[in-house]
Order: C-alpha cells, then structure tokens, then sequence
C-alpha cells in the first residue's frame, strides 16, 4: 500500500434536482485533477434524502450513472457517493463506486432508516463490498449502516493474503444535525474497534423536509483521532492518510488475533 488521498465533498444538496446537483458537485471537485485519489459524495447526492424522490429514480443506465463514471476519468480518481436506482427488484439506496478505468462497483444500503420509514419504500441491500483502490482495502457503506458494529466488523483470516477484510471504512450520509453528536462518537468507535481509518462524510443546509444538517465530516485514524473534521459549512477538504502508520499500528496492536470468527448471512 502507498499513501492515499482521500477527498470529502461535503455539500448543500439541492432538493429533488438531479441535474442541478450534477452541476454543482461537477463544480465542486472540477480542481481536485491530480490532487487526490478517492472523492467521496453524499448519500442521495442527486435528490437529497427523499422517499418522494422514488418516483424519479434512474436506472443504471440513466445520467447520474454516466456522469459518476465521466467523473471518475475527469479526475484520475475513484469516486463514489449514492443515489436511487431502480432495478428489477425495486428501487435501492445504491453506492457507486467508480474508478478512472471504466470499473464501476455498486453497494445497497442495507440498513433502511426506519425512523423515517425508508423500509417501506425502497428495497433493502444484502452483502457488503469490499473494493481494492491503490492498493488498500475499502468498505463503502451508507448512513445508517454506521450504527450496525457487527455488519462493518473487520474480520481477520490468517490464511488470506492481507489478513484483514480491509484497510478503510467509507460512510457517506445524510445525517440531521439533531443526530451530531452519536455521528462523530460511532464514526471514532468504528475505527478503533476495527483498527482501520474511517471517513465520514455528511451533507449541509436544510432539505426539502426543514431538515438541518451540520456536516461534521471527518477522516478518523485506527485510534479514534480526527485527521480532518469539518465544520457547518461547504467545503472540500483532502486528508492523506499513511499506510505506514496503520500496518506499524497492526503491528504494535494485534487486537485482530483475539477477535471472534464469524460469517455475515
């Protein structure tokens, strides 16, 4: 592994706009070119956290899709944020993750926020992904899945080349700032528990619903500390983090060796 730039976009989605939220994310990491290797967008980065947007849900096949991928070649960089896509089996909170070679690799958010009655509307998501990017290990997922431990567990299988499933935890959300302060305590948790980096990133401004959200994005190191946290306002912010500090943290701190053996269903 080689140090990896990772960049937090961390923005006003506009309501139920898809093309205007291209737009304005386009405009926001347009001079990240060559400044960065990983650019993380909201969750729903096109609509905002709506379960009225179904009715405008893409395919895979649509624009939103497209313009991921375009972005990803753009900036020589992998890209990644989710949005609503419609299949077969019905509309899902689906992450993409693209890289600057065409590849495009999908997640759905299986932890469907109930409190808002997401359940009842979009299609829940089964397995978890882990992605190589750099050289390092990457597990993208989705807002509410931050408040489920044993779903993002790091599992160690000394017979596996890498011995760890991976080597940094994604999160992108929409998280009310009413929420704040359990979103920067389990993003810290998620961390240490799993002897990994963590990024979270969070949108700003008010929804469509008279919803607030405060950001507070952060990259987070494998003992809980914050590398970069962001304030209630828009911003681009970019944090190395140092392969060498985690594998010698590994190394120092083996607390992998004494975890339970389990598999996800």
């Amino acid at each position: 592994m080689q140090n990896l730039r990772i960049s937090l976009v961390q923005g006003a989605t506009r309501w139920h706009d898809p093309a205007g939220n291209r737009d304005y994310y386009g405009h926001l990491i347009s001079g990240l070119r060559g400044n960065t290797d990983l650019v993380l967008l909201p969750e729903t980065f096109t609509s905002g956290f709506s379960n009225e947007a179904i009715g405008n849900a893409e395919t895979m096949d649509g624009p939103t899709v497209a313009w991921v991928r375009e972005q990803a070649a753009k900036l020589g960089a992998a890209v990644t944020g989710s949005v609503q896509l419609r299949t077969d089996e019905g509309v899902f909170n689906r992450l993409l993750f693209a890289t600057p070679d065409g590849e495009l690799q999908t997640y759905d958010k299986r932890h469907l926020f109930r409190y808002a009655n997401e359940h009842e509307r979009y299609a829940a998501g089964r397995d978890r992904l882990t992605v190589e990017w750099k050289g390092w290990r990457i597990c993208p997922q989705v807002c509410y899945d931050l408040r489920f431990p044993v779903f993002s567990r790091n599992r160690y299988d000394v017979e596996r080349p890498g011995a760890l499933d991976y080597d940094l935890l994604l999160y992108v959300a929409n998280w009310p700032s009413a929420r704040a302060y359990p979103w920067k305590t389990l993003l810290r948790a998620r961390a240490i528990e799993n002897l990994c980096y963590v990024a979270g990133l969070n949108r700003v401004g008010d929804d469509g619903n008279g919803l607030h959200y405060s950001g507070d994005s952060a990259v987070i190191d494998f003992l809980g500390h914050p590398l970069s946290e962001c304030t209630d306002e828009e911003v681009v912010s970019t944090t190395t983090l140092l392969a060498d500090e985690l594998a010698a943290h590994r190394a120092r701190f083996p607390a992998m060796l004494d975890g339970d053996a389990f598999a996800l269903k």
